[in-house]
């Protein structure tokens, strides 16, 4: 599907405390993907979670897989980001997290073949896929990586939304092309986030915004309703509440069961008591 690997983010597998705990939970389908014919394993009822205004903001790394036995088991919703080496993918993370190094690119793009995974405050999950686009990897580990990232974006039951993270100087690729093609087969919605817009004049941004937007409807037609552009810049932070809004809309609508509680608004707290609790200030 694609060729070689790129950014990757911080963190090891190996026998961490998050591997250890999602190794004593495996589920009927422990890696998440139904095979042909599956519906995937029954759920109790989920309750409902209301919406988070920043949904990924101070996600905390989890894990790292490199295959399907390794992914978490299905449960909380997960949003994936992709994108070619150097599209400025770990950048919007980055953005969209409030942190600087949550996410990080390697120093030899097309190594790194693993699948990097953030648990947000709200218990989904964000799914930092490898940037492709370069082929210095061995052909045999290249063919692995683009098996498994295919069944991955296709079959993933946990998966709602995938961000397609792509550079407005250079428009959709046809890697681009060849991965939203394989994805929204599945019928879940894809945000295309048009990064390094800061290098655009206003007027210049709408341009490349409308450029980006009409390759994809033309190339993909049937799917047009299921993809939405957001012209992006991580540095100036153009963008950011409108991927927010799509994003937090995704996990809006997923219920599911399990996972850290949202967060509560200020408004919202109960406030703290200092000392004894005083009657009204008039009594009568």
């Amino acid at each position: 599907l694609l060729e070689g690997g790129g950014g990757h983010a911080g963190g090891d597998s190996g026998s961490s405390p998050a591997r250890r705990r999602f190794n004593g939970a495996k589920a009927t389908y422990c890696n998440g993907i139904a095979g042909p014919g599956q519906s995937g394993p029954g759920r109790p009822r989920p309750a409902r979670r209301r919406a988070v205004k920043h949904p990924v903001r101070n996600a905390e790394f989890l894990l790292t897989v490199a295959t399907d036995e390794q992914l978490p088991p299905p449960g909380p919703p997960e949003i994936a980001f992709a994108g070619r080496s150097n599209s400025g993918k770990s950048s919007a993370i980055n953005a969209l997290a409030n942190r600087t190094r949550l996410a990080f690119t390697s120093k030899t793009p097309g190594r790194t073949q693993q699948i990097n995974f953030f648990r947000l405050r709200s218990g989904a999950l964000l799914a930092d896929l490898p940037g492709y686009g370069y082929a210095a990897v061995p052909q045999a580990l290249k063919h692995h990586w683009q098996e498994f990232l295919a069944r991955y974006l296709a079959m993933r039951q946990s998966l709602v939304g995938l961000v397609l993270v792509v550079d407005a100087r250079r428009g959709i690729s046809d890697l681009d092309r060849m991965l939203l093609a394989n994805y929204l087969t599945s019928g879940r919605p894809a945000l295309v986030l048009a990064t390094k817009m800061d290098k655009f004049a206003a007027a210049a941004q709408r341009v490349a915004q409308r450029a980006i937007d009409h390759d994809l409807r033309t190339a993909f037609p049937v799917h047009a309703a299921q993809v939405a552009v957001v012209a992006f810049s991580a540095t100036r932070r153009i963008g950011i509440e409108a991927a927010e809004a799509t994003i937090a809309a995704w996990l809006g609508e997923s219920a599911f069961d399990g996972g850290a509680p949202g967060p509560v608004d200020a408004k919202e707290r109960t406030p703290r008591s200092r000392g004894m609790a005083r009657g009204p200030k008039n009594p009568r």
